[in-house]
């Protein structure tokens, strides 16, 4: 079989599901991923022929495509931050408009970082605590983004939790002096419970925040396929995870500490006025590159 012939019969087969285009960066990814090719090789290189040995391979995983599955969950694998993360049924796929929280989240950690270094080596390190971590993909890019950090990071999910402390950046945190977070089970809606970590300078969260009326605007492929538990929140009490989020850092976070959550874009306002009331006079809304509601970042002090 021809590797065209291949990418043009896949593509074909995914054009219910996605827009064509987006069927074709889809085959064109697994391509890459389970043949080694490049995205135009079967454009300068149109003769190329698909090793007999691996159609079976590339036709079951077009069979999970076409079922539904995302591509990440069927190659075991999810791009974000600059660093490949294993990802599994298990833990949701790692969305670009994470990547700016992150990204925030090391613009302060950094920040702190220079501001203790007269300390030398006295100078104590920012710690950091994210709940809901999922895959540990914030958690994870913090720590080798901003080398020295210290890293806790939560969720309720032992799967999740398994994913998380699996991901291999062994190599990146020797080359970056970076530490590994540290990952431990936590209920975050159980807000008194005993968590002995001490304070954090940063508390970051991704948490569960689309509506259960949402769930008929979802693409087939998420809502078929990545966990509910860490999407979905009833109708009647859409602010569950930010009042609980609020607890935690009324009890953890530093004085001068910020928070920064991830949110639903409906519900700007009624998040910021969720940590207000909580006593977090300082809080702001931060709109993604498509100019939505995204993030809110609180604080005690000036922002």
């Amino acid at each position: 079989m021809l590797l065209s012939d291949f990418i043009q019969k896949g593509t074909r087969s995914l054009e219910s599901l996605y827009p064509s285009r987006e069927a074709h960066n889809i085959v064109l990814m697994l391509c890459e991923s389970l043949l080694g090719v490049q995205s135009y090789t079967h454009i300068v290189e149109p003769e190329t022929v698909v090793d007999p040995s691996r159609e079976p391979e590339l036709l079951t995983a077009l069979e999970r495509l076409s079922g539904g599955e995302p591509v990440q969950y069927v190659l075991g694998f999810a791009d974000f931050c600059g660093f490949r993360f294993r990802v599994t049924p298990d833990v949701l796929i790692p969305r670009p408009e994470t990547e700016q929280l992150v990204r925030e989240a090391v613009k302060e950690a950094t920040r702190l970082q220079r501001q203790r270094s007269p300390y030398g080596r006295h100078a104590a390190p920012v710690r950091v605590l994210d709940l809901c971590t999922g895959s540990g993909c914030i958690a994870w890019a913090v720590a080798l983004l901003a080398p020295g950090t210290e890293v806790v990071a939560a969720d309720i999910s032992e799967p999740a939790l398994a994913v998380a402390r699996s991901q291999d950046f062994a190599h990146e945190c020797k080359e970056l002096k970076a530490k590994a977070p540290l990952f431990v089970h936590a209920d975050v809606l159980d807000t008194e419970q005993s968590f002995d970590y001490g304070t954090f300078d940063l508390i970051l969260s991704n948490p569960p925040y689309i509506m259960e009326s949402e769930k008929d605007r979802m693409h087939r492929n998420v809502l078929e396929h990545e966990p509910h538990l860490a999407l979905f929140v009833p109708d009647g009490d859409p602010l569950v995870f930010y009042r609980a989020i609020a607890d935690w850092s009324r009890r953890f976070l530093t004085e001068d500490g910020r928070g920064m959550v991830e949110i639903n874009e409906s519900l700007g306002t009624d998040t910021e006025g969720v940590f207000r009331s909580a006593g977090f006079g300082h809080t702001v809304a931060v709109k993604d590159v498509f100019d939505r509601n995204r993030f809110v970042i609180f604080s005690k002090n000036s922002l």
